[in-house]
């Protein structure tokens, strides 16, 4: 066995074999108590971030429009939602405003495995876009998506619609909840992790959710913000 002290927060997050105190059996009483609290959880820390951030937000958007003035602050993509529900997901842009159409050219150099896309040095992003994906900074938009009822501060990433076309019945599990900001993806290595390992976890946290396990992962994702090497 690996000493804890050589594994990442999301495996140790995996392994221990914890019974959560508001663990959530399927089709019960419990399921709906825990989504009623996690919505509430949601809706207020979403709002608190976008209150507390503000400033920051106002700070990224100047030097986005300073780099590159003729393109949008904010970039929107159509993702796939809870039961493959689409819905539009907010970022702060990270790349030249071309990026979409330059994407069937970088296909071929795809850096991870299964159905998504990741390229460590990819040439579409911004210098800004460098930082602000390293530190993820780019994904704090998301906190609108929270508020409206498309996401969730803890879930599983929500992925592309080219994404979900490749998707077995099996991988798709990981579309029977509502995605999130963050997930054990984020805290379990993120880029290094791939696409198979990405869908296990997913359903693992599906069948093992529960406040306490989602206050964890959120605690454990702010940490990583200050030195995750794996965004890109």
């Amino acid at each position: 066995m690996i000493p804890s002290s050589q594994r990442n927060e999301g495996e140790l997050l995996l392994e221990k074999k914890v019974v959560y105190p508001h663990a959530v059996p399927n089709h019960s009483r419990s399921t709906k108590s825990y989504l009623l609290v996690k919505r509430m959880m949601d809706v207020m820390g979403a709002v608190c971030g976008l209150l507390l951030l503000s400033p920051l937000f106002a700070i990224v958007a100047l030097l986005i429009k300073f780099e590159d003035p003729r393109g949008p602050v904010f970039f929107h993509q159509i993702r796939v939602g809870k039961n493959e529900k689409r819905f539009h997901m907010f970022k702060f842009r990270s790349m030249v405003s071309n990026a979409e159409e330059l994407l069937e050219e970088l296909l071929d150099q795809n850096e991870v495995s299964g159905a998504m896309f990741k390229m460590k040095n990819d040439p579409r992003i911004t210098r800004i876009g460098k930082f602000i994906r390293k530190t993820s900074v780019d994904e704090l938009p998301q906190l609108w998506n929270v508020i409206r009822g498309d996401m969730s501060l803890v879930g599983p990433r929500p992925p592309l619609v080219r994404e979900v076309a490749d998707y077995s019945s099996y991988d798709k599990q990981r579309l029977r909840v509502t995605p999130g900001c963050t997930g054990l993806w984020q805290v379990s290595g993120r880029n290094n992790v791939g696409f198979e390992r990405m869908v296990e976890l997913d359903i693992r946290y599906i069948d093992r959710r529960s406040i306490t396990y989602d206050i964890r992962i959120i605690f454990k994702t702010i940490r990583m913000l200050f030195g995750d090497k794996n965004a890109f």
